[in-house]
């Protein structure tokens, strides 16, 4: 018999390949990178296990090397990436493909090397005076580098000596020649946090019910899930740090703490380096590959203990990790938009089960899939009932945007009371976007010196362009949908593939000069509160201003400082922001996403009117929010102006029974797509009928196809798209189901036609 390597490559396929272990006699330990030959080229591969084959039953071809001393993937993430390729119906090789860094699954450089440095360290020591006088006469420079290192613990960077003392490298080379120092190369920590500031750590006092969400946490039993609910600024995070910090008591304990966006990071990261000092590493896709793999490097040598960042970071290479922490768990953006489609939260949850670890799910806004879970006694609710400090909850008005009526400044919340007429759109442009009592609210937050936050969550200048004569609207070529009108530069955007193009001033279809355009985006407003109160200081957050590194951070900076009077922005300024000066939200357009065709439009809306909303009044300055909409009775709104979670919650999990909806059933959504549309149709019905005879014939009472139908969204990037749904009550048979639709369905090969699967979606468009 012969032992072979079973190894998962980063290939769509669903099977392993099998090795001969190397011939130097080097153990390979399941989760340790192989570099194997494939199909005439080499490739970086992770082991998963050995087994026993007949002798002769085929030529075996043999593991080129093994580049690390340790396992890559230890076998608690193993595990977990197991569950991942199962549950999400993905190829091994591409799930650990995106647990590990880019360059770590690269043939091109096995073992990257890292970023290095010359340092200059102090070799010959000189203790006599008249010996160094003679020694240094006629090199004064070379006495300024010799003293400077015997000043600084005989050590510096070579480009420090360079920059401060003004040496060259010459100066350096004849030091080195005389025995004087020697040159070391060592390998440089590419940490971009490094150098921001931390917060400083304020005492502090547990109010009741922190204290008594602290000793449950600390106390549950390992693999379990916690959710705390809390409204906003109720202390959540004084909560994390400090179970944190009991855990950690055990040197060997690691954690990981999760936010859903990038935005969010620094923020978090000055608080938890605040608390643990160096013991904090980050992850995330807006690091460059070599900061994202040096962060990986000191996580997987213990160097630190917790890692912090967006959703990749719950594949950081720690073992005995006893915390996770899932922020604002409800967050759309915990789920990875590309194979393997995973969703953060839940990863999590299967993670510490591997590893023994307790999970902390934390929401003002819960999901109804966690709140369901809590409700059946699969986690434990844990509840932050009051914002810390004596804070509380902002008044709410809404302003019906059906009519010419609005609420005054200070209302009660929710009401609706008459206002003058408003004048009309051609004379007071701004009025159509900011009504009267919310630009009152404003310039009086002004005057006191205090910040506003606005909130609409639709970038760009105008939702289209629109012929005032024949109707026709602006449309991307690659994409079913209408281009954005942006300005600075001038010019319409696709939101979906990137395509750009200059704004004509005469309609392509009719030739009339009459284009004008129609909604509304950030843009649009930033120029419009620039002209209506010029010395209010403005700044924007949204995708197209957030694009550098530091850009979110800076943004975020400035308001911390008091240096902007109006934050305006999209999603991202309605996440876990907390800043005391401000003491006035804005939602411009409610109804943004309500009317969606998907099942989560309402659940998104509520929110993200909840969580903006708790933006305002942190302090002990009180807080109020007004809302404009045309949807005022809706559910979503009546509930997030009254800070009503349960209330929403019960209407909300009703309109999920029927027809059925998660979390009351697992759900996924097969989406096919193609450059023909004929073709993408005819296969669409193709697996339909498929998966119906497969249904029918196994006797899968619990399971349901339904459709298929063309996707909400029906072409993008060229690709036209259809989808069908799979229900059913039982998570195990749908896998089943999946996997075996995945494995054994023939997707005819022409016009780049594609089957892909998303298990638990978040959006159906």
């Amino acid at each position: 018999m012969l032992r072979v390597v079973d190894v998962a490559l980063a290939l769509p396929l669903f099977r392993t390949f099998s090795y001969l272990p190397p011939g130097d006699g080097v153990e390979v330990a399941p989760g340790s990178r192989v570099v194997v030959p494939f199909r005439n080229r080499r490739e970086v591969g992770v082991a998963l296990g050995t087994r026993e084959v007949p002798e002769g039953e085929r030529a075996w071809k043999r593991i080129v090397a093994v580049p690390d001393p340790d396992p890559a993937v230890g076998p608690a993430l193993l595990a977990t990436a197991q569950w991942i390729s199962s549950h999400y119906v993905a190829p091994m090789g591409v799930v650990l493909r995106a647990a590990l860094p880019v360059q770590l699954t690269s043939a091109a450089a096995p073992t990257p090397a890292g970023k290095r440095q010359r340092v200059v360290v102090l070799h010959r020591h000189l203790d006599s005076l008249m010996e160094r006088d003679a020694l240094f006469k006629r090199s004064p420079k070379q006495r300024v580098v010799y003293e400077h290192l015997e000043a600084n613990n005989g050590r510096a960077t070579a480009a420090a000596l360079q920059e401060r003392l003004g040496v060259g490298d010459g100066v350096l080379r004849a030091m080195a020649e005389r025995g004087l120092v020697r040159m070391e190369q060592e390998g440089v920590l590419r940490d971009p946090f490094a150098t921001r500031a931390t917060e400083p750590r304020a005492a502090y006092l547990p109010t009741e019910a922190q204290q008594a969400a602290i000793d449950r946490i600390s106390q549950a039993a390992p693999g379990s899930v916690t959710l705390l609910h809390g409204v906003t600024g109720s202390g959540k995070t004084l909560v994390y740090l400090e179970v944190l910090r009991r855990a950690l008591a055990d040197p060997t304990a690691t954690a990981i703490v999760l936010v859903p966006e990038i935005a969010l990071t620094p923020q978090t990261v000055a608080r938890f380096r605040a608390w643990f000092g160096d013991e904090v590493a980050v992850l995330h896709s807006a690091l460059s590959d070599g900061e994202r793999l040096d962060a990986w490097r000191v996580l997987q040598r213990r160097e630190r203990r917790i890692a912090v960042g967006a959703r990749s970071a719950i594949f950081a290479p720690l073992s005995n990790v006893r915390v996770i922490v899932v922020d604002e768990e409800h967050e759309a953006s915990y789920k990875q938009a590309e194979a393997p489609r995973y969703h953060a939260r839940d990863v999590a949850i299967v993670r510490a089960r591997h590893e023994g670890a307790v999970v902390v799910l934390g929401s003002a806004t819960p999901s109804l899939e966690s709140w369901h879970n809590a409700q059946e006694g699969r986690h434990t609710l844990v509840s932050l009932p009051d914002r810390v400090g004596g804070g509380v909850l902002p008044s709410v008005a809404v302003v019906d945007l059906r009519g010419p009526r609005a609420p005054s400044a200070e209302v009660p919340d929710g009401a609706r009371v008459p206002a003058p007429p408003q004048a009309p759109e051609e004379r007071d442009p701004f009025r159509r976007v900011i009504c009267q009592s919310l630009e009152e609210a404003l310039r009086e937050r002004m005057a006191r010196g205090e910040q506003s936050i606005l909130l609409l969550n639709r970038r760009g200048y105008a939702s289209f362009l629109q012929c005032a004569s024949c109707g026709e609207v602006a449309a991307c070529p690659n994409c079913s949908i209408s281009l954005t009108l942006h300005r600075a530069p001038e010019r319409l955007t696709c939101h979906y593939c990137g395509h750009h193009e200059e704004v004509h001033e005469a309609c392509r279809r009719c030739r009339a000069p009459t284009v004008r355009h129609k909604g509304l985006g950030t843009q649009q407003v930033e120029r419009l509160l620039g002209e209506r109160l010029p010395t209010a200081r403005i700044a924007r957050m949204d995708l197209d201003t957030t694009s550098g590194k530091w850009a979110h951070a800076d943004i975020l900076d400035r308001v911390g400082r008091g240096e902007v009077d109006i934050l305006l922005g999209t999603q991202m300024i309605a996440k876990g922001l907390d800043f005391p000066g401000v003491t006035l939200v804005g939602v411009i357009d409610a109804d943004v996403g309500m009317n969606l065709p998907d099942f989560r439009a309402a659940e998104r809306t509520f929110q993200l009117l909840a969580q903006v909303a708790g933006r305002a009044g942190r302090s002990v300055k009180a807080g109020h929010v007004i809302v404009q909409t045309r949807m005022p009775e809706h559910h979503a709104v009546t509930c997030a102006v009254t800070h009503d979670y349960h209330s929403f919650v019960a209407r909300e999990l009703a309109d999920r029974r029927a027809p059925a909806y998660p979390p009351m059933v697992r759900l996924a959504n097969v989406v096919i797509s193609g450059l023909d549309e004929a073709e993408v149709a005819e296969v669409a019905q193709s697996a339909a009928s498929w998966l119906q005879r497969l249904v029918e014939n196994r006797q899968l009472a619990g399971v349901r196809v339904i459709g298929p139908a063309p996707s909400p969204i029906t072409r993008i990037k060229s690709r036209y798209r259809w989808h069908l749904l799979l229900k059913s009550s039982d998570g195990r048979v749908l896998t089943n189901v999946l996997r075996f639709f995945a494995e054994r369905f023939e997707v005819p090969a022409r016009h780049e036609l594609r089957v892909s699967v998303d298990r638990d979606p978040v959006t159906l468009l």
